[in-house]
């Protein structure tokens, strides 16, 4: 029986969110976390056991992170986040490529937007796509990994907007990745890191098997509005701060209906984009999920 493998890091100033995709090779990867950021490196075979618990962050993080948004939602006298007025997000693609490989479609990156508006829509927030620009340049596109030089050269150089603006990177990425993401607390340290790096591969009609409905984007922008995975904190503690998901030992993969890995709070949120499910198995954000957005943006973003 096969097992996830987890690797966690301390957080750091520029913190970052990311997924794994199995080596068409072995079937397995490694992934070495940068300063900031947790992997899951998930093997999709049939059967496999969890490796513990998984925890993006420590609960002293976490319990720090929130408590500077109420601080910041106070001063700005929005903790009413019950209710949010339809946002649209301006929202700025940037597709790197190699000659002819990874040059997404105008049609690919209509319906990656169309997949990120159907998700959001309940939340009320919808994606509007200002522009679209083609970098062909191998070094940025081959293999590019989170926190390396080139990831920094791409966004300094492309990075379009303000904080409530998001930016979408495409290639073909390092590691094994199917995207990152930071989080909207970090976007005053470093304004032009913000926003996520996609695996092109994992648009809709890709050819990343099981992850090519686009959701690898709805999962990360979950993270660039201030969304924990379902399983942060694992069964204890506060999890993801957001009550009505179930608690979670470890990440689900494939779609493994009925899972329960912390039997006191009720099955596993495996539908739920934040979750490590296949795309075909995601569909739902929950109304505290919306709720912990918009107290986000208000605090971050807005």
């Amino acid at each position: 029986m096969r097992s996830h493998l987890v690797k966690l890091t301390a957080l750091s100033a520029l913190t970052l969110a990311c997924l794994a995709v199995p080596s068409t090779a072995t079937g397995a990867s490694t992934v070495a976390a940068a300063p900031g950021q947790e992997c899951y490196t998930p093997e999709h075979s049939a059967a496999r056991s969890k490796d513990g618990d998984v925890h993006s962050l420590t609960p002293g993080q976490a319990a720090s992170i929130e408590s500077k948004m109420a601080s910041k939602l106070a001063s700005k006298r929005q903790l009413s986040t019950n209710s949010l007025a339809a946002v649209s997000i301006p929202t700025y693609v940037h597709v790197i490529h190699s000659g002819s490989t990874g040059k997404l479609s105008s049609s690919t990156i209509s319906k990656q937007i169309s997949v990120l508006n159907s998700a959001y829509s309940k939340a009320g927030y919808s994606f509007s796509l200002q522009s679209t620009d083609y970098t062909d340049k191998a070094a940025w596109y081959n293999g590019i990994t989170d926190g390396s030089s080139a990831e920094s050269q791409m966004k300094n150089a492309l990075h379009k907007g303000g904080s409530n603006a998001l930016n979408i990177y495409t290639a073909s990425l390092g590691d094994d990745l199917l995207g990152w993401a930071t989080w909207p607390w970090d976007y005053s340290g470093s304004p032009a890191m913000d926003g996520v790096v996609i695996l092109d591969t994992s648009f809709p009609g890709g050819s990343a098997t099981n992850y090519n409905e686009g959701d690898t984007a709805t999962h990360e922008v979950g993270h660039w509005m201030g969304l924990y995975h379902t399983f942060q904190g694992g069964c204890s503690g506060s999890g993801d701060y957001v009550s009505d998901t179930p608690a979670e030992a470890s990440p689900a993969s494939g779609c493994p209906t009925g899972r329960n890995t912390c039997s006191s709070t009720g099955v596993d949120p495996i539908h739920n984009f934040m979750d490590y499910s296949y795309d075909s198995c995601m569909y739902e954000f929950t109304t505290g999920q919306n709720t912990r957005m918009t107290s986000a943006w208000n605090a971050y973003r807005g």
